[in-house]
């Protein structure tokens, strides 16, 4: 049985990093597996063939086909420790993701592309890859890489361009996600499951991180043709109409600000980072 849980694994985890090409969602492997697995666990631990050890080092185990209350409680509560680990993540993330949502509704966003005057392709590029290394250490890198392509889209006419710049904020957004605990989906985990903390993210992956923006934008700016000269900025005037709401830039600071706060919360109260991210979303 054990090893029939082992191979369920690792074909839903084959599935999951082949989603393009077998053009399946990851959802639908990630939600078999797990409830697979569950089951089979279920089955092989009232059958007698495991014996379950819960976060206390508490032994339960089915003797003779004999489940006893005790027994079952302890399989109850370990399914629930497992469930709570997972609504965790899942909580904080939906509420970073509202935060986000909320801060684009009121086109806070858009105060970052209004402030990119610049037309220097080489200075763009710099502004936008910092831009990109700091914001998604924030709001998560894939969320940081979809706001600063759309602003890619009103700055750069020329497709061909577009992708050069792109390449450079997906790289520049990878690597400001890593050295941040909410930047990235696996950083997000690691810190909530607490194999990791805030500062030793940061003191450890920070200079590392830099390297990883900076040796690229320098090759970049140097040898690539699609980062020399000017380009030429179009007045939009859609864009002086969304300077003048009052909110948004108030609820991208607020938001952002909030989103910085939650691992302060965390160190301050030593309670689970998704309550500071509902006191953030609150």
């Amino acid at each position: 049985m054990t090893s029939v849980i082992i191979l369920i694994f690792v074909i839903g985890y084959l599935t999951i990093t082949l989603e393009h090409p077998l053009k399946l969602d990851k959802t639908v492997p990630a939600l078999l597996m797990a409830s697979i697995m569950w089951a089979l666990l279920a089955i092989g631990f009232h059958q007698g063939w495991f014996t379950l050890i819960d976060v206390n080092e508490k032994v339960f185990s089915v003797l003779n086909g004999v489940i006893d209350e005790q027994t079952e409680e302890g399989f109850t509560n370990l399914l629930l420790h497992h469930l709570g680990k997972t609504a965790e993540i899942l909580v904080f993330l939906i509420g970073a993701m509202t935060i986000v949502e909320i801060i684009d509704l009121h086109r806070g966003f858009d105060v970052l592309k209004n402030a990119v005057k610049t037309k220097s392709k080489k200075q763009l590029l710099w502004i936008i890859a910092i831009l990109a290394f700091f914001l998604s250490s924030v709001i998560d890198n894939l969320t940081a890489t979809i706001v600063l392509i759309t602003l890619l889209r009103k700055l750069i006419k020329v497709r061909q361009d577009r992708l050069w710049y792109a390449g450079m904020i997906i790289i520049a957004a990878n690597a400001g996600g890593a050295w941040s605990p909410i930047g990235d989906v696996t950083t997000t985990m690691l810190w909530i499951g607490k194999r990791t903390s805030a500062m030793h993210l940061i003191e450890r992956i920070f200079l590392p991180a830099v390297v990883n923006l900076v040796v690229p934008l320098i090759l970049a700016s140097i040898f690539v043709p699609a980062f020399k000269g000017n380009v030429k900025i179009e007045e939009d005037k859609k864009i002086e109409e969304i300077q003048t709401l009052l909110s948004s830039k108030t609820i991208l600071l607020l938001g952002l600000g909030m989103i910085i706060f939650v691992p302060i919360f965390k160190f301050l109260t030593h309670l689970p980072p998704y309550l500071g991210m509902m006191l953030a979303l609150g």
